[in-house]
Order: structure tokens, then sequence, then C-alpha cells
């Protein structure tokens, strides 16, 4: 018969790989942990995409040593300004200004290379003893006090809870028969790394144009300078598609006439690429035996840059969930466990989902009523520090009921 494990993860990604080294680097021996992906010990090529890393999550990377070796790579977002205008409009005002940090020394968010904190989250797994098998997981059944879970030359393997962080396109959501729920925003996305003249100093920028939202997102270039951003460009998906397929000076012409010029000249330093933007969500987090996490439970609009925080949430409020039981010598994958979890993460995500949603929709626009309420909303918002300070911790992560992990203590 196949080893029996307490847990087995299918997806080897940010969220799967940050699962397993928790729950390692908190239980040791005592907990055993598998990560089935094909690319686990695969050489990765690398994308140049990037994330924003919010406050919370980057403590509980930090308490698992993982930050530390990728910190001197990380960008802090030390202010972001959201403006509100035409695409041809030659001034585009300021109407709302995030600013300061969290607490002295501790930006709100860091844009890191998704690459690079992939491969300290492996490396960090290895040396904490996470065993790892490059296959990746196509079915799964529930037998009564496990789960076992099969690759597509039928080899099985047998754990008291498995976790599906396999994607948006999940083999093991499907295979438990979970449905999704969602819809198109008609809209692609189109991320480039842009270098420009002068330093951006850590600011990121939020335009809100008449197609979608066009975000200017700091980076750090090879000698440590902030000579780079990355965009995450929003259009309507024929333009997208367009767009992607001009030659070079045409893009250019295209990027600059959004990007602006307070950066001096720019340069586009990869290949563009557009897709498809939806909004995603499992109608069930769990099943017997089975923890959806990440973007097999969840996708998101990209117009705040939660996708991958949200999925680091996941992870923080589960491994609370299965430490509670583990603590007490109780199967990791009992259902308490599992409707734990699911409680505490369906509803919020939900409701940041639909928020996203109806943001993107106010803003990506040209409706004069419209663009009057909100350009008064940012204002008012500009004008209340309060409330300032409340989005900058709810963007951190931290408000509500934060998990453990995400207020830099133990579970």
């Amino acid at each position: 018969m196949p080893e029996m494990h307490d847990i087995l993860i299918s997806g080897g990604g940010m969220a799967g790989l940050s699962l397993a080294a928790v729950l390692k680097r908190n239980f040791g021996a005592a907990l055993s942990v598998l990560v089935c992906d094909p690319g686990v010990n695969a050489p990765r090529k690398y994308s140049g995409r990037a994330s924003a890393i919010a406050a919370g999550p980057r403590r509980m990377l930090q308490d698992l040593g993982v930050w530390q070796t990728i910190e001197h790579r990380a960008q802090p977002i030390m202010d972001m300004i959201v403006t509100d205008s035409r695409t041809e409009d030659p001034v585009r005002p300021v109407y709302l200004n995030f600013g300061g940090e969290l607490t002295p020394g501790e930006p709100f968010a860091h844009m890191i290379y998704n690459d690079d904190l992939v491969a300290a989250l492996s490396e960090a797994c290895a040396a904490l003893g996470v065993e790892t098998n490059a296959r990746a997981c196509v079915a799964y059944e529930a037998r009564g006090a496990f789960a076992c879970v099969r690759d597509a030359a039928g080899t099985e393997a047998k754990a008291r809870l498995v976790v599906a962080a396999d994607g948006a396109r999940s083999k093991l959501r499907d295979a438990a028969a979970i449905t999704t729920i969602g819809w198109d925003h008609h809209q692609s996305g189109i991320v480039a790394t842009i270098r420009h003249e002068r330093d951006h100093e850590g600011r990121a920028e939020e335009h809100f144009l008449p197609a979608g939202p066009f975000a200017i997102l700091p980076l750090k270039d090879e000698a440590g300078r902030g000579l780079l951003s990355s965009i995450v460009w929003t259009e309507s998906s024929a333009d997208a598609d367009a767009l992607v397929r001009l030659d070079k000076a045409g893009f250019h012409g295209e990027l600059e006439q959004r990007f602006g010029l307070r950066l001096g000249e720019i340069e586009v330093i990869d290949q563009p690429r557009a897709w498809p933007l939806e909004s995603k969500m499992a109608r069930k987090f769990i099943a017997k035996r089975l923890a959806l996490i990440g973007d097999a439970a969840h996708v998101v609009h990209p117009l705040a840059g939660q996708g991958i925080n949200l999925g680091l949430r996941d992870v923080a409020i589960l491994a609370e969930a299965i430490a509670a039981q583990v603590h007490l010598g109780l199967d990791p994958g009992d259902e308490a466990v599992l409707q734990t979890y699911q409680q505490a993460r369906r509803f919020d995500t939900l409701v940041n989902g639909m928020t996203m949603d109806a943001l993107n929709r106010l803003f990506s626009n040209d409706i004069a009523p419209l663009r009057l309420v909100r350009d008064l909303g940012l204002g008012l918002v500009d004008r209340m520090p309060p409330l300032k300070d409340f989005f900058i911790k709810e963007a951190a992560g931290l408000t509500g009921a934060a998990p453990k992990l995400f207020q830099g203590e133990m579970i």
C-alpha cells in the first residue's frame, strides 16, 4: 500500500509551498507533508512576473526565514497615488494618496519577483524536510479515515488531509465535484516590465482609465536601483490582443500615452503578455478530507493586487486550524478543521471578490455622473486620515480577525 502522509498538497506554487513550509516549521517530524507538482524539482525559467506582498503575509514569510533571503530584491511600496482621467488628458489629477508606514520601517506592501519567492520557498521546504513528488495529482477520492489521490499514470498516494493548491483549473476540485460560480470581465490584463530614466522612489500608481485600471508598480533592477516598474494594464479583450500584437514602436507609443513622462524615457524590456480576466469562486472550499486554497478556491480581479495575498491568507488560516487539532493529537483532516477553515475564508473572499468587481465596474467607464460620484468619494477618503488608515490596514491584511501568522505569532 502507498505510504500514508498527514498532509498532501497538490501544487508547488506560492500557496502550496507556503503551507508546506509553515506546517513543517511548526511541527517538524511530528507531521509528514508531501508536495506534488511536476515542477518541484525542475529548473525554473525566469518569468519576470512580480506580485505585491502585503505586510501581513510578509510577516508570515519572515517567521519562516524566507523573507530574509529575498528582502534585498524586494521593493518597498512607500506610497501610492490614485488618479481618474481619460487616456488623452494631458493632466491627471491625484484624488487619493496613500503614504507612510504601518509601523516605523514597515511598509504596507513590497513588490517581489514571483520566481524569487517560489525559489526561496522551495529551499525552505527542502531544509525543513518537506517531501516532494514531481507528478501532478489528477484524481481524488475520500476513503473514511484518509483520502487517496492518483496521478496520470495511476500511482496512488494517501493522506489524512489533501490540499488542492493546483490553480484556477484545479483537477482535484473537479474530481471532488465542487463547482464554481463566476463571470468573465470581458477585459484582459497586459503585463510587462518597464525600464525608466528616473527613480520611482517606491511610488505605486493606479490610474483609472475608461477601459480599465492602469497600474504602475515599483521594482528594483539588478543593481538594486528603482529604475524598473511592472505594469498591469487593463483593456477590453479585443483591444488587449491587438495591443500585444503591435510592433515595438507601436506598443511603445500606446504605452507612453498611459505611462506618462514623470519617470523620463521608458523602455519595455520583456515581451508584453495579455491574459483574460475573470472572477471565479468555488461553491465550497472543502470536501471530505479536502481543502481548496489559492486560485483553486478563488480568482479575483487584479485591481488591487490581492490575488496572492488572499491565497496566503488561506494558508495562514488553514494552518492555524490544522495546528489546533495536531496540538491535541487529533486528526488534521477532521471535519472540524475543514469547517473552521471554510467559515473563516469563504464569506470574506466572496466579499473581497465582489468589492473588486464593483470597483472595476464603477471606474471602467466614462459616464459623467459616475465620474463625478467616484471622484467626490476619492476626495472625501483622502481628507479622512482614519479611513485612509483603515484601507491601508485592509490592504496589508491586518483588519478584522487577522490570522496569528500575520501578526507575527506562533500557531
